[in-house]
Parts: C-alpha cells; sequence; structure tokens
C-alpha cells in the first residue's frame, strides 16, 4: 500500500490525477481461509482488518453480496457519540469513539471525523431529568458530557430556536467529543488498509448456506461463488444478520426495521453541530458539501426494504422546521432507507454461538455507525480468542437467557 502524504497529491495533481492504482484488488475466491466474514459494511472490513493487523491471521475473506459498504455504512446520518446511560453501554461506545479520534491517522485514510459536538434536546420536565441523569451517569463512567440551560444551546447553535414553539427547549446534554465521520470512507479506508495486509475482499459474493462438519463446528460457507472452507466465521451483516445465521440453525433475537434519512440541497456552512431530539425522533447536522443531513425515527413496521413510510419522514421535517425555522425553504435532494436490527434490550450482540467457529456482530439498532471501530476491534478480538473481550462481555447472547440486560430493557429503550 503506498501511502497518502501531501507530496504524493501534489505529484498526482501535476500528473492529472492519472498515476493512482486501485485501492484494493478484485481476487477471485480462494477455496479456503483461516476466517471468513460475511458483511461487506464498516464491522465487516473493520474486523479483517483488526485480524490481520492486531492477531496475525493475514488468510482472510470478506465476503459482500452486493458492493462494500452497500448496506448501512452507505445508509445513515453519520452521527458518533458515546453518552449512553448504563456503564457496559457507555464503555462500548466509548472504546469506539476513542478509536475514531486515530482512525484517520491508523488507515493513513481521512475518513473525516469531525468532534463538531452533538447537542441532545431535552422539550419536557421528564426529558430534563432523564437528561441530567445521562449526564450524571457519564461522568462517574469517565465520559464526558455536560448539561447547558436553552440560553447556552443557542448560544452553542445559533439556528436552533428555543422559544414559544411547539417544541420548547428546556435544555440540552452536550458531549463536545461527540460529531461525524464520512460514512463510505470508513469502508474505503478499512478496505484499502485490510487488502495490504493480504485480506481478500469478495464483492457480489453473497452466501447462500453454511456448512458444518461431523462435531457441529462451522466447516465453511456456500456463495454464488462457489464454496469456500473456514474454520472460523463472523457474520457482521446488519439487518441481515437473522437471515445468515438461520443457515446455521442459529436463531437470534432481532427484529428489523427501516430507518429513514433525507438530505436537502446544498448551502453555506451554517449548522456548526449535530443536533437530536429523541422525544420528537428527529436529529440534523450538515455535510461537508453543505447538504444539511436529516434522520427520523424507525418505522413501526417490521421489513427488509430500504425506503420507508412518507409519514415518518413528514414528521420529523416537521419538527425539524420547528426547531429551525430558517430551513423551512430549503428544498429535499433526496431520502433513503436502511435496515436496522433490533434486540429486546436494544443492546448489540458481539458474540461466540453455540456453533464451534461461528460469531456474531448484530443488533446495534440505530447505533452501528458510531460503534464501527469498536464493533469491529471486538469482534476481530472474540474471533482469534474464541471469547469476548472484557468490553463486550456484557453483550453475549447468553444474557438472552439469564436475564442480565433483559431485566432493564424498559430503561435501556430510552437510554438507546
Amino acid at each position: 500500500m503506498k501511502p497518502f502524504s501531501a507530496l504524493s497529491l501534489l505529484w498526482q495533481g501535476l500528473r492529472g490525477q492519472r498515476g493512482w492504482r486501485p485501492q484494493w484488488r478484485s481476487p477471485e475466491p480462494k477455496s479456503a481461509y483461516d476466517a471468513v466474514i460475511v458483511g461487506g459494511g464498516g464491522h465487516g472490513l473493520g474486523a479483517a482488518y483488526y485480524l490481520a493487523s492486531e492477531h496475525g491471521l493475514t488468510n482472510i475473506a470478506v465476503l459482500e453480496k452486493g458492493w462494500i459498504g452497500s448496506g448501512n455504512t452507505g445508509r445513515n446520518t453519520t452521527i458518533i457519540r458515546s453518552n449512553y446511560l448504563f456503564p457496559e453501554s457507555a464503555a462500548l461506545y466509548d472504546h469506539a469513539l476513542k478509536l475514531w479520534e486515530t482512525l484517520s491517522q491508523v488507515l493513513n485514510y481521512n475518513v473525516m471525523f469531525s468532534p463538531r459536538g452533538v447537542l441532545m434536546l431535552a422539550h419536557t420536565v421528564h426529558d430534563v431529568q432523564v437528561a441530567r441523569r445521562h449526564v450524571h451517569a457519564n461522568r462517574a463512567a469517565g465520559v464526558d458530557n455536560e448539561w447547558l440551560t436553552p440560553q447556552q444551546a443557542k448560544r452553542f447553535c445559533p439556528p436552533l430556536a428555543i422559544g414559544d414553539i411547539r417544541y420548547p427547549v428546556l435544555g440540552a446534554a452536550l458531549q463536545r467529543r461527540g460529531g461525524t465521520a464520512r460514512h463510505d470512507a470508513i469502508a474505503w479506508g478499512y478496505a484499502r488498509a485490510a487488502d495490504s495486509l493480504g485480506v481478500d475482499i469478495l464483492e457480489n459474493c453473497e452466501v447462500t448456506g453454511i456448512h458444518s462438519d461431523a462435531a457441529g463446528a462451522v466447516a465453511g460457507v456456500e456463495t454464488t461463488r462457489g464454496p469456500i472452507r473456514t474454520p472460523r466465521l463472523g457474520v457482521s451483516a446488519a439487518g441481515h444478520s437473522s437471515v445468515v445465521m438461520k443457515m446455521a440453525g442459529v436463531e437470534l433475537p432481532l427484529e428489523s426495521y427501516p430507518l429513514q434519512a433525507l438530505v436537502s440541497e446544498p448551502v453555506k456552512p451554517v449548522f456548526p453541530c449535530v443536533v437530536m431530539s429523541n422525544t420528537i425522533h428527529a436529529y440534523i447536522s450538515q455535510s461537508d458539501k453543505g447538504e444539511l443531513v436529516i434522520g427520523a425515527g424507525t418505522d413501526a413496521y417490521i421489513s427488509y426494504t430500504q425506503r420507508g413510510a412518507l409519514h415518518i419522514s413528514s414528521h420529523a421535517l416537521e419538527a425539524i422546521c420547528e426547531l429551525f425555522p430558517m430551513f423551512r425553504r430549503l428544498k429535499m435532494l433526496r431520502c433513503w432507507g436502511g435496515i436496522v436490527d433490533v434486540t429486546p434490550d436494544r443492546s448489540p450482540i458481539i458474540a461466540k454461538t453455540t456453533v464451534p467457529g461461528l460469531y456474531v456482530n448484530c443488533g446495534w439498532g440505530t447505533g452501528g455507525f458510531k460503534a464501527t471501530p469498536g464493533a469491529a476491534h471486538l469482534l476481530a478480538w472474540t474471533i482469534a480468542h474464541d471469547e469476548p473481550h472484557p468490553i463486550n462481555a456484557p453483550f453475549t447472547l447468553e444474557r438472552f437467557r439469564d436475564g442480565t440486560l433483559i431485566d432493564e430493557a424498559a430503561a435501556a429503550a430510552v437510554a438507546h
């Protein structure tokens, strides 16, 4: 892998950009690998990279049924934060945030991480109580978070309306280390770095079956590009994880819903941070291209479609126009949907399964993108050591049997 530098960018510019090589290979599948990752998004590509860079496994393949980043990695609103309520969740997402902070340097690829701050609004007395509880819990766990009055929130985000509106702003919780990153850059950066370590990235290679040996352990996979043998199989397929795992006879406690987002026409820099409102299910930031990136809540029905119902996005736009009146005349440019996989306690699963050699990373709901480097790092650890890392130990499948987190599902739904 030829490293990027200011000098190389200048040199290629003088040559008319004709000297660049493809950033990763397009190899033919081998008959066997030491490990195979199903899912060519940020989580899957990152897991392959960390397996190769930290655990010495270089004979690895990443299988993607489409093109890399074509799933949820390229279908989200790119928000990054770690201000979750429970200590286990805060530790998990803060692990990811710490990796985000140095990821461009580690990968030698600009993932455009921008710690511009994430402002979470409170509109009711209950919101205020919940947000303050978050702030205190985060500080106790060593995660940055602070409470702002309505006037302080207005100073931090000038376009925000805090006066006599339908959704009055009674305050806000601010995580200054939070922000955004470029969604496709994370996929490209991990793909380039993994490829340089010998990882085969196999696009248009859909898994159609999972093989086991006489002892019931993973023996390989059947794909649209032929069979592949492997003793270690990691599944990181977001909304389709339950479909893939069912091929191995493993039932996951997941439900998959569409999650919608949309962007406006591009405008000059006008919005300095990320603003979220869990109460009205709307959040907004501005991309580096100038588009206002707007997200809504999940649809109310289970579906594998990458689109959603119009009334969901309409509700989000109504709320955005109420909170930010200056945006009412902006035109929307395009909309899309992703498929989020949700567990009963609204927390992810990063675990080995009852099938020896089979591992899964799923159940991230709406938090998958922000967790990308952390989830990938912990999945790689779990595959390499055949046991969870201390950070993801609370997020194994066993919790659904013993009720460790399920008893807190109601509170988790609020926190997540």
